[in-house]
């Protein structure tokens, strides 16, 4: 796992604290949480892209019917 905190800022420090806290939860808490729930948002959205594979094209779909025998 990724470390949860980046370079931050103070403000977006505090900002995260105040998040954290209205949550009940301590900062480093609220970022390891908030980092699990990016990394399950991202495994979650990879097999759509695989899943589906592409329609083919308006070009496509004639050049095959153009080579089809009449």
């Amino acid at each position: 796992m990724a470390p949860p905190m980046k370079q931050m800022s103070e403000a977006q420090r505090a900002y995260e604290a105040r998040r954290a806290a209205k949550a009940g939860m301590s900062l480093e808490k609220w970022l390891a949480s908030k980092e699990k729930e990016r990394e399950a948002a991202q495994k979650a959205a990879e097999p759509e892209k695989r899943e589906k594979p592409k329609k083919p094209g308006l070009f496509s779909r004639l050049l095959e019917r153009a080579h089809k025998p009449l």
